[in-house]
């Protein structure tokens, strides 16, 4: 692969959220999914709050340039100042250090209700699932960027579901440190799980290309199936629901954070770890798996203002675009689900994204890949770091849906920044109290270590059912 093949991969990953849409590309340039992508577009934008999506506070704060302040929240504040070093991590936002922003205010700095919602509510959860050891206290950090003049003022958002073809070939780069059994290993489960959720894939290729009218309740029993075997799915079925909470709701909060220029984040983060708490603590989206029995009652617990049969329908059609869009290789329509040969090489000719993704999981806990999983991480940390200091993005932000989670690009070369503790006060206001020399290191730290994953995580898992 050349370095342009790169910088376009890399760029495919990335959603760009200008003041207005950029017309698609007609289907007969390779693209099947370009007007329905459009339609998409306008149909989120006329939800009650989908004039978010292009307008709110951290877009106008990325735009304007000048200095940001983020919230970083560790637990780790103890080790971090002895050494003198933050690392990012990655994630969904790749390889930055994760943050959420503040606003400066006269009584001190706001934070957004993301910010809030992981320092009040789900690290305290996190370091109390971990045994509360007295060096494990939430810590707030507040930065203050100065973005210079030449960075990118456009809104360019990494959007990890987009991520499938660059895991597929980070690995077909690093593959032969697995040995030649294990690597035979690997791609007998990949292909088997995927062949075992044709179903569901075919069905969602049906809705997405052809327009085919499904029962709600029948796709969903049909992706609640294919879950186990596909990980990726549960992220799927997390961000499009998710979503579809932060664009529809009517409910009071989410009004009044609207008028602020903010999506209520508190609509995921309540139904992943209080009406699903066996996700507290883990954060594992591959375990996503909202009850179908039960999903009108489930649905009102989160938002009482949501409608479930217009969500399910709502889910039907979006889950199978997103399948389509982002786990299908771009411009191919698979056909002929009976007739195919059922081998890795061919499969990712159409599914290449979908195997890259599935893959990237299974390495996690894959024979002795374990061990080599950080330089695998880091081998994509440091393909992102190069796209967006070629494109001079400071501070990328997860542009799967804009929440506000949003990231310092620790290898920028002019990256300018102070960093402080901070303090809560009772009217739940920030205020730097202590400026710490800390310097953010271009390295990420191992992912078992970080505050938004289990301890459990490098545990071998339980086999996916094939």
């Amino acid at each position: 692969m050349d370095v342009r093949d790169a910088y376009e991969q890399w760029a495919d990953a990335h959603a760009f959220f200008d003041t207005a849409p950029i017309p698609a590309p007609a289907p007969h340039r390779g693209d099947p999914l370009a007007a329905q992508t459009g339609q998409w577009e306008r149909r989120l934008a006329e939800t009650p709050n989908g004039h978010l999506l292009r307008g709110n506070a951290l877009f106008d704060a990325l735009r304007g340039g000048g200095t940001l302040h983020l919230l970083h929240v560790t637990h780790a504040l103890e080790r971090i100042t002895e050494h003198g070093v933050l690392h990012p991590s990655g994630g969904c936002l790749v390889g930055s250090v994760y943050c959420a922003p503040l606003t400066p205010t006269d009584g001190g700095l706001r934070m957004h209700n993301l910010g809030a919602y992981i320092l009040d509510r789900e690290a305290p959860a996190f370091v109390a699932r971990s045994g509360g050891a007295p060096d494990r206290t939430p810590t707030p950090l507040v930065f203050e960027l100065r973005l210079p003049e030449q960075a990118y003022r456009g809104l360019a958002g990494i959007d990890y579901l987009r991520l499938g073809g660059i895991h597929l070939q980070i690995y077909s780069r690093l593959e032969y440190l697995l040995s030649k059994a294990e690597r035979h290993r690997l791609r007998e489960s990949v292909v088997s799980r995927t062949k075992n959720c044709t179903a569901l894939l075919s069905m969602a290729a049906a809705i997405a290309y052809e327009g085919a009218r499904v029962p709600p309740g029948f796709f969903l029993r049909l992706l609640d199936d294919a879950l186990p075997r596909l990980p990726i799915l549960g992220y799927v079925y997390f961000e499009a629901l998710a979503e579809y909470l932060m664009l529809h709701s009517t409910a009071p909060r989410t009004v009044r954070l609207a008028a602020a220029g903010e999506f209520d984040n508190w609509l995921y983060k309540e139904m992943l770890f209080t009406t699903l708490p066996h996700t507290a603590g883990r954060f594992d989206l591959a375990t996503f798996r909202p009850p179908t029995g039960d999903f009108d009652a489930f649905l009102a617990r989160i938002d009482s203002t949501a409608d479930p049969a217009h969500a399910r329908a709502y889910l039907t059609e979006r889950i199978s675009h997103l399948i389509a869009a982002r786990l299908f290789t771009r411009g191919q329509v698979p056909g002929a689900w009976h007739h195919r040969r059922w081998e890795f090489d061919s499969l990712t000719a159409e599914l290449g994204p979908l195997l890259g993704h599935m893959i990237h999981r299974e390495l996690r806990t894959f024979g002795r890949y374990p061990d080599f999983y950080f330089y695998y991480d880091q081998h994509k940390a440091l393909q992102a770091w190069n796209y967006w200091n070629h494109m001079d993005i400071v501070v990328p932000f997860n542009g799967t849906f804009p929440k506000g989670e949003v990231g310092i690009n620790p290898a920028y070369p002019d990256l300018d920044y102070r960093v402080w503790r901070a303090e809560q006060d009772a009217a739940g206001l920030l205020h730097p109290v202590e400026e710490l020399a800390l310097t953010i290191a271009p390295r990420l730290v191992d992912i078992k270590h970080t505050l938004m994953r289990s301890s459990r995580w490098a545990e071998p898992a339980a086999p996916a059912p094939v």
